[in-house]
């Protein structure tokens, strides 16, 4: 068993968010990232949030590093590490969320990260990642579905056949609004406790992490840039911002990374970064947005995406 290399993993989250956030300004061509680095006095440690707004292609797309550590580990993230109630943290990671301004453009999301315990009494971490990446349209087209889900699992393969078909089901099952009875997008990979009994080696899952942040920007970049330049109506762009709705629902609802920094009393503008600037909510819907749901819907039920 490999041991626990915090500086390599803090340099390569860094490397991936500056990556992240060059790649999408180039796509833009308009608007830049600002950079906001930050500590607060309620935890140890802190980060570095970068934010781009009222860009050409993106209304708002955040990129966020944090590092924090605490005395006592937050409920979410003992809801299936019981035995760590009580345990001080070390948490790093990077997430992303993306707001195109079209509506044909889908939404996207990522987040790697590591968490290590130590416990107060014998001294012994544990650690694991967390993370994955998934993408919610509002138009799709079924050849970006496959794409995405193509990627996923040649980011799985070499670690295993069912790698891939254990993390989509995951995913799948996570983004769900139990309110709604709906799946959020068309899922991706979910992973949230990987360690030495999933790979064997901490090595072996910080690999796996490099090349889940590869797959999630090289299949992103493609979609965009496919259909950044679609037409739109009105209607669209209304509908766009209807079900934008639901992805608030969910951060605020169900996120275990928004209530793991809300009860870590992490910094709360990087924490909300992920909702989107715009989004209105319909008591209710008129016809056309209600067949555009219909169609919508139909996609988010959870498939094969790579048989059908």
């Amino acid at each position: 068993m490999s041991s626990i290399n915090r500086a390599e993993v803090q340099n390569f989250l860094l490397s991936l968010q500056d990556q992240y956030c060059g790649d999408l300004e180039l796509v833009d061509d308009k608007a830049k990232f600002i950079t906001d680095k930050w500590q607060k006095d309620t935890i140890k440690g802190g980060g570095v949030t970068r934010v781009l707004e009222d860009g050409l292609v993106f209304e708002q797309a955040g990129v966020n590093f944090s590092h924090v550590l605490g005395d006592c580990m937050p409920k979410a993230a003992t809801v299936s590490r019981p035995d760590l109630e009580g345990a001080s943290f070390e948490a790093m990671g990077v997430s992303i969320v993306i707001h195109p301004r079209n509506p044909m453009v889908p939404t996207s999301h990522a987040n790697l990260r590591l968490f290590i315990a130590t416990d107060k009494n014998t001294g012994k971490e544990t650690w694991w990642f967390g993370g994955g990446f998934d993408l919610t349209p509002y138009f799709p087209f079924k050849e970006d579905c496959i794409l995405w889900h193509k990627a996923a699992k040649e980011a799985c393969v070499f670690f295993g056949e069912d790698v891939y078909s254990n993390f989509k089901k995951l995913c799948d099952d996570y983004f769900y609004l139990e309110h709604r009875q709906e799946n959020r997008g068309i899922g991706g990979l979910f992973f949230d406790d990987l360690n030495e009994s999933t790979f064997g080696s901490f090595d072996e899952c910080f690999d796996f992490i490099k090349k889940v942040g590869v797959a999630y920007t090289t299949s992103y970049m493609e979609i965009i840039n496919k259909r950044k330049n679609l037409k739109y109506t009105e209607n669209q762009r209304d509908f766009q911002l209807y079900r934008r709705g639901r992805y608030v629902e969910f951060n605020l609802l169900y996120d275990r990374g928004t209530i793991f920094g809300i009860q870590s009393k992490g910094r709360t503008d990087s924490i909300l970064m992920s909702l989107p600037p715009f989004v209105k909510w319909h008591y209710e819907a008129n016809k056309e947005l209600n067949s555009y749901q219909k169609e919508l819907l139909e996609y988010l039920k959870p498939k094969d995406w790579l048989t059908n």
